[in-house]
């Protein structure tokens, strides 16, 4: 086992041969698509679904923001949820000036197409890519998309958590500059990728996880979630600038059942295996798992025992899919939680969190860990979030805390890896 930098990371060996299986030929390296953003899907909860008619006769903006660049993009509509198929009318793309009016540059609008149509009929289930148009894709910049639908969605596909405001007007007016008056919310809908066409070595982060990965406590419009902070030390190095970092952490979510959203296991493959160019996974959950188990009565010692072994198994079943793949898996440890008021976990919760990290920190399961635990947990109390990464909550780190996080992932984990165009 070797230690890298920091000492609360440690790497396996085992992430060398998972991550060094291609290496760089000699000269430039063809260009290929990686992805740029990504957002998990689910069914909105009612309080953050729009109103059933909100999307007939409406044209809806959302602004991205992009991790690595391109020449040429494409974007992913999704009706993952939906329950008949969805048509969307037409679709653009463009560089947005203002993250809070969803004013865009209208010099930089294009019209997508897909299949060579400017309007898709997405079946229920599926999700639907546009054609590749030519676009200016900066690293680290924003993309404003704007849909048109005539009728609604039979059911809503959205990510809840967007910490991003979205933009909603009746009628078509999706090359306008402006929406004037539009509703603002802040979710998004019915869209779930944007890959672009780069032209060196790309490759993808996949973060994998619930809210603390969603960004929960981050203002909106920000950008300050811990994998945005990654994907900017990321975008600093030129070893690694060509590694994007794709998002799909989701409120509530657990490795073992249904909460807000799938459980991890019952969305890896839409979330972490049909990403465009994925090469790495960072998971980092359990947290809800252990909050859930005990949060309305104590639960016999034969119950945290079985809870422990089953997110043990979990993650085992996440490393052995992302294997098959070719993905090498990074491993992060459940950040402290107590005194949280909503799980107010006791002593045998906090027993099961350590159990878990033990079994997370151990060489020969994950090719490697992130020791999330000891970056933001407070020395003098292990049990609790330091006080100065703490959102307020005791359970969601805050911006600064996401920092920390970001800050110590070894970006040396990403600087190989297997030339495969997708």
């Amino acid at each position: 086992m070797r230690r890298w930098g920091l000492p609360r990371v440690v790497l396996c060996t085992a992430l060398i041969a998972a991550a060094a299986f291609a290496g760089a030929p000699a000269g430039a390296a063809a260009a290929r698509w990686v992805g740029s953003w990504a957002s998990s899907q689910q069914i909105p909860e009612p309080d953050n679904a729009l109103p059933p008619a909100a999307l007939r006769d409406a044209t809806l903006r959302q602004i991205v923001h992009l991790t690595v660049g391109g020449g040429k993009l494409r974007v992913r509509l999704s009706n993952a949820f939906g329950t008949a198929p969805l048509t969307v009318l037409s679709v653009h793309v463009a560089r947005p000036l203002s993250r809070t009016t969803g004013r865009i540059d209208p010099r930089t609008d294009r019209t997508l197409t897909f299949a060579g149509s400017p309007s898709v009929t997405i079946p229920a289930g599926a999700d639907d890519y546009s054609d590749p148009v030519a676009f200016d894709a900066r690293p680290l910049s924003d993309l404003a998309v704007t849909m048109y639908l005539e009728v609604p969605p039979a059911r809503q596909t959205s990510h809840p958590g967007s910490r991003a405001t979205s933009f909603l007007v009746h009628g078509d007016h999706v090359a306008d500059a402006t929406l004037a008056g539009a509703t603002r919310v802040s979710h998004w809908f019915l869209l779930s990728g944007v890959d672009v066409r780069e032209s060196g070595r790309g490759a993808a982060i996949v973060a994998l996880g619930d809210s603390i990965t969603d960004g929960h406590a981050t203002p909106d419009n920000s950008n300050t979630r811990w994998p945005d902070d990654l994907a900017r030390r990321l975008e600093s190095s030129p070893a690694t600038r060509r590694v994007s970092v794709l998002n799909v952490g989701t409120g509530g979510n657990r490795l073992l059942r249904y909460g807000l959203g799938p459980d991890a296991l019952a969305r890896f493959d839409r979330d972490v295996l049909a990403q465009t160019g994925v090469r790495y996974l960072i998971v980092l959950e359990g947290v809800n798992d252990l909050g859930t188990a005990t949060r309305l009565a104590p639960i016999p010692a034969s119950r945290h025992t079985l809870l422990v072994h089953r997110i043990i198994a979990a993650y085992g079943q996440i490393i052995l899919r992302a294997h098959a793949h070719g993905i090498a898996v990074i491993g992060g440890t459940i950040t402290p939680y107590m005194g949280n008021d909503y799980y107010h976990p006791a002593a045998a919760s906090e027993a099961d969190r350590q159990a878990v990290n033990a079994w997370i920190r151990q060489p020969g399961h994950f090719d490697a860990v992130v020791d999330f635990d000891r970056v933001v947990g407070d020395p003098a109390h292990p049990d609790r979030l330091l006080p100065a990464y703490d959102s307020g909550d005791h359970l969601h780190p805050s911006p600064a805390g996401y920092r920390a996080m970001a800050a110590a992932i070894p970006l040396r984990l990403f600087t190989r890896h297997p030339q495969v165009d997708r």
